[in-house]
C-alpha cells in the first residue's frame, strides 16, 4: 500500500503547539471552534495579545495560520475577523465531502489489505468508547469524540492512494468542525451516531462498496440536516432561508454526481435518489 503521508505539506492546524506561535494558534483555533470567538467577530490584535499572553507579532503569525485554515478572514484595513458560518457554506462543504469521501472509500475497499482492515476496526473501537462517554457529557466530551471520529473517517479511506483526495478531504473535514460541534452539543435532531458508524463499518468490512458509500453519504448528509434545524441566531445573527437549498439543487458540475440515499433522519431534500 503506497505511503501518502508525506506527499503533501501538512495543513496549518498541524502547527507545533510547543512554539509561541503554535500555542497561540491552538488557543485561538479552539476558541473559534467552541464559539468563544463568535462567527463574524473582529479579532483586534491589540486586545487579544494580552488575553493570549503573546506579543502582537506572534499573534499576527497565529492569525495568519488561521487565515490559511479559512477560519479567519482579512478585511483590508479593518483587520482580522472570524469567518462567518452559513447554511450555504456548509452545503458546499457537505456536497464536496460526500462526493470525494465516498469515492475515497470505494478506492480503499478495492485495494485495502488486512492491515487496513485492522486499522479501521481499531479506530471504530476507540470511537465507540468515545461515543459512550459523549452520551453522558456532550459539551465536555466533544473534543475527545471529535478526534476519534476524525480517526475513524481517516482510517476508512486510508487505503486510497490519491494524495490530493486526502489533502482536500482534510480541508473539508476541518471546515465542517464548527458546524459539527454545534450539532453534537445541541443535538437538534434525533440520530444514532453509533448505529450510523456501525453500518458503515459492517458494509466496509463486507467489501460492499455500493452500500458502504451510500451509508457514508447518508451519514455526512445527516449532519447537514441537523445544521438546518439549528437556531437562526447561531449563523452570525443572520436568518437562514425558510427553504434552504437542498443537496440536490446542485450546479451543473454535480449533475451526474452520486447522491445521498435514504435515511430515517434526513428529510426529503437529502434523501431523494436519482
Amino acid at each position: 500500500m503506497p505511503d501518502i503521508s508525506a506527499a503533501l505539506p501538512p495543513l496549518a492546524h498541524a502547527a507545533a503547539p510547543t512554539t509561541l506561535v503554535g500555542s497561540a494558534y491552538a488557543s485561538l483555533r479552539r476558541d473559534i471552534i467552541e464559539g468563544r470567538l463568535p462567527p463574524g467577530s473582529r479579532l483586534r490584535v491589540e486586545h487579544l495579545k494580552d488575553s493570549y499572553g503573546v506579543g502582537a507579532g506572534t499573534l499576527r503569525e497565529a492569525l495568519a495560520l488561521l487565515v490559511s485554515d479559512a477560519l479567519v478572514i482579512v478585511h483590508g484595513q479593518r483587520g482580522f475577523h472570524v469567518t462567518p458560518i452559513s447554511l450555504d457554506d456548509f452545503l458546499d462543504i457537505t456536497r464536496n465531502r460526500m462526493l470525494m469521501e465516498s469515492e475515497a472509500l470505494r478506492q480503499s475497499i478495492a485495494v485495502g489489505d488486512d492491515v487496513w482492515e485492522s486499522r479501521v476496526i481499531a479506530a471504530f473501537h476507540r470511537l465507540r468508547r468515545a461515543e459512550e462517554r459523549l452520551a453522558v457529557d456532550r459539551p465536555g466530551r466533544f473534543n475527545e469524540w471529535e478526534e476519534r471520529n476524525r480517526e475513524f473517517h481517516q482510517a476508512l479511506i486510508s487505503a486510497c492512494n490519491s494524495r490530493w483526495m486526502h489533502h482536500f478531504l482534510g480541508i473539508l473535514y476541518q471546515q465542517a468542525e464548527r458546524y459539527r460541534r454545534l450539532t453534537i452539543v445541541r443535538d437538534p435532531i434525533p440520530r444514532d451516531l453509533h448505529d450510523e458508524h456501525q453500518g458503515i463499518l459492517d458494509a466496509t468490512l463486507a467489501r460492499d462498496a455500493d452500500l458502504a458509500s451510500r451509508l457514508l453519504r447518508e451519514h455526512i448528509g445527516t449532519t447537514y440536516e441537523a445544521v438546518k434545524h439549528l437556531p437562526a441566531h447561531l449563523f452570525d445573527g443572520s436568518t437562514p432561508s425558510p427553504q434552504p437549498m437542498s443537496l440536490h439543487e446542485a450546479p451543473a458540475p454535480y449533475a451526474d454526481a452520486p447522491q445521498v440515499g435514504s435515511s430515517r433522519t434526513v428529510d426529503a431534500d437529502l434523501t431523494q435518489d436519482r
